[in-house]
């Protein structure tokens, strides 16, 4: 089968690409072309068994024949590859119609310093950073969070060259990097280097009068909180992040959700509800939201609200508003579809639905393993675990399935 003409726009691949992923990249491209190992060893000059080899990581790509067989074969874009990423202004993914022609060459004058940095400049940084957001909820922290760290370095080393304005918007531009390089090493279960770039990026907030980004660094300790199993702590910081001055109605019906999940959390119903209905509200009347909440919206809510009933153990309520909000997600969502639906799994099997339970837990194993490690992943152990105690025999199907990955 011969690629679809469209494949190497997908983020994913070109991230694997970007890589030099060799396995990851067979993978993704046999499953976004449907192609079977045998036709993909056809293409790149390998025997089916090598191709299922390299897969699954018990040979490695050692030959620079091998390399070459690859890249013609499946007609991998050579600017993904090699020194293409040294000449870009801002280590990237390439992706593209992110920059244009004209934006590279302004960013590529201005890190040499022939250029002063100026507000074109500017918003092609912002439009990077965008892109990268929305690609790193396709292919996962792991990928992206090197690549974002280093454009973090460069934005920096471009401060001394900003006045006036434009040194504000700098140090804003500053925030939105460390809060992102924050919540992927959250996402990576790394606290103390959240927290460190929660701080940083915090005080850069400050700093620029950037209270959107000040009280959604606030909300997002208060999620770190909460995935440490702190609800009292979850609690105030939420409620701090929402009396935060300067920030949007967006971003404070995040910060009065988060506060609700701490009392769910804590046991405390009535209260849990209330801030959920208090957030609904206020989302509902919001207008706008920073570039950085893009993915808000009822759907989003409806999982939330899930969350909270799960922690109360409303099995029933968790199962329909995690449902609810699984179907809004967009398939390029993979690390939320795999964590709500890990999550909805366990509403299942905490209902003694062990059948739903194992259907949904095996259709969230692929992008839980991929890029749901290690929250989603460890939640879906959660859930074999729970309908082994049950005694059902899913338990044992789904414990298999995950073990022939860890």
């Amino acid at each position: 089968m011969e690629p679809e003409l469209d494949v190497w726009t997908h983020p994913q691949l070109r991230a694997r690409a970007a890589a030099e992923d060799w396995p990851a990249l067979l993978k993704t491209w046999r499953t976004l072309t449907g192609s079977s190992p045998s036709k993909l060893g056809a293409l790149i000059g390998l025997a089916q068994p090598d191709v299922s080899a390299i897969e699954n990581r018990h040979r490695s790509i050692t030959s620079a024949e091998v390399r070459q067989r690859i890249i013609d074969g499946l007609g991998v874009p050579l600017e993904l590859l090699g020194s293409r990423g040294e000449e870009l202004p801002l280590p990237s993914l390439v992706l593209p119609g992110v920059v244009s022609e004209a934006d590279t060459e302004r960013l590529a004058g201005v890190k040499k310093g022939g250029l002063r940095l100026d507000r074109a400049s500017l918003d092609a940084m912002d439009a990077l950073l965008a892109a990268h957001r929305r690609a790193e909820d396709t292919v996962g922290s792991r990928t992206i969070a090197p690549l974002v760290k280093a454009q973090f370095e460069e934005v920096a080393a471009l401060y001394d060259q900003a006045r006036g304005p434009l040194a504000d918007r700098v140090v804003k531009l500053l925030a939105e990097y460390a809060q992102f390089l924050a919540w992927m090493a959250q996402d990576q279960d790394n606290a103390p280097v959240a927290l460190g770039w929660f701080d940083r990026s915090y005080d850069w907030a400050l700093e620029s009068g950037y209270g959107d980004m000040a009280a959604t660094t606030m909300s997002m300790k208060a999620h770190l909180a909460w995935s440490n199993g702190n609800g009292r702590r979850c609690v105030r910081l939420g409620e701090a992040a929402a009396s935060t001055a300067g920030a949007d109605e967006a971003t404070r019906a995040m910060a009065v959700q988060m506060a609700g999940r701490g009392h769910a959390l804590d046991g405390e119903d009535t209260k849990a509800y209330r801030k959920l209905d208090e957030a609904q509200r206020i989302i509902t009347g919001a207008t706008d939201a920073p570039p950085w909440l893009y993915f808000y919206g009822e759907s989003w809510f409806a999982a939330q609200r899930g969350m909270a009933d799960l922690h109360l153990k409303n099995w029933t309520g968790a199962a329909g508003n995690l449902t609810v909000g699984l179907g809004g997600f967009a398939p390029s969502f993979r690390r939320d579809r795999a964590w709500y639906g890990s999550c909805l799994a366990h509403a299942y099997a905490g209902a003694g639905e062990a059948e739903a339970a194992l259907t949904t837990a095996l259709a969230a194993v692929p992008d839980a393993a991929e890029v749901g490690r290690p929250h989603a992943w460890r939640e879906l152990h959660k859930v074999a675990g729970m309908l082994l105690r049950q005694r059902a025999q899913e338990g044992r199907v789904l414990y298999d399935a995950l073990v022939a990955l860890d």
